[in-house]
């Protein structure tokens, strides 16, 4: 069932070479269950992983890591302009868009190649090119650890927020995602709010795309900014892009007036974390075996050989150096 002193480097797409007191597996409620009984899970810290694509070790896990691998994508509402997809915690995301974009289902495929679980995606949030989660999600069912008995979340009570949850907070360490429920659209309209993706397409002379082409350009501007996992250790992008107040934005743009930004969903204004890492000079800059990506400073990076404590050294760094520069706090 367990198996002890369990290498993790190829459950974490930083690459480090870690490992965990106890791993286990489950591919069903009933086995994550079963573990939750054990004497391990109940004397251990424990942590649930997933794709291990948003995950920082900075040392040897000392607890129970138990994977979801729990699988299996079903139709479970068919309607006049709508879909109800149902897919198990354990589903790779990027497989779930490619599903949803095969059938003509639209809503998701501006979040195409986002590494990572079904299982992680309410919990940050996820989101990408003007899309996030929050728009298509129907429901979230969960395991509840400490009744071992299944709750099913609505939208409203997931209570989304940029790259933010009720799984993040309040419901952290309680609840384990088994499955998710997305409601897609039948006769999508396409979001090509962003100039990448508008770029791309006009390249390729497409004046009225549609969800697969949609997700095609959007893989292609991935694969052109961000580092392959499998060939260079990371995990996406690191921080957060900052909303500051509008009075805090005019202050910051009258000494940098290059600045750019977008609105904030709280009615401040974000300023992308990229340009100002960027600003500091760390992009491309590399400390020993990491350092920020030469293509995307937002992107911290294993070079080989890298533990977890240098790379959360640099993002420490950085997080200083952007404050102290430009009196913004990263996250």
């Amino acid at each position: 069932m367990f198996q002890e002193n369990f290498s993790l480097t190829s459950f974490n797409t930083f690459g480090l070479t870690i490992t965990c007191r106890y791993y286990a597996a489950f591919k069903s409620i009933e086995e994550l269950v079963h573990l939750l009984h054990s004497p391990e899970c109940k004397q251990y810290s424990m942590l649930v992983l997933g794709g291990g694509s948003n995950v920082l070790f900075t040392s040897d896990y000392a607890g129970v890591v138990l994977h979801n691998q729990m699988k299996g994508i079903r139709l479970i509402e068919d309607r006049n302009d709508t879909v109800v997809l149902s897919a198990a915690g354990g589903e790779v995301w990027h497989d779930l868009v490619l599903y949803a974009v095969s059938n003509g289902w639209g809503g998701i495929e501006n979040m195409s190649l986002i590494p990572g679980s079904v299982g992680a995606s309410p919990v940050q949030n996820i989101g990408a090119y003007g899309v996030e989660l929050k728009d298509v999600l129907e429901y979230v069912e969960a395991l509840e650890i400490a009744s071992l008995s299944v709750k099913r979340f609505s939208a409203a009570e997931c209570q989304f927020a940029y790259r933010s949850s009720f799984f993040k907070k309040e419901g952290k360490g309680r609840y384990i995602i088994t499955d998710v429920g997305l409601r897609l659209q039948k006769n999508p309209v396409v979001n090509t709010s962003y100039g990448a993706i508008r770029d791309v397409l006009a390249s390729k002379q497409l004046t009225n795309p549609g969800i697969s082409e949609v997700s095609e350009a959007v893989i292609q501007i991935r694969k052109s900014k961000l580092p392959d996992p499998a060939v260079l250790g990371n995990a996406g992008s690191f921080f957060k892009n900052p909303e500051i107040s509008i009075e805090a934005f005019a202050s910051l743009q009258a000494k940098f007036p290059s600045v750019p930004s977008f609105p904030g969903a709280s009615g401040g204004v974000k300023v992308p974390a990229g340009w100002l890492i960027e600003q500091c000079g760390w992009k491309g800059k590399r400390i020993g075996n990491t350092g920020a990506h030469k293509d995307q400073a937002l992107v911290l990076v294993n070079y080989g050989g890298a533990t977890g404590a240098e790379i959360a050294a640099l993002a420490s760094d950085i997080i200083l150096s952007v404050e102290k520069k430009f009196n913004i706090a990263l996250e």
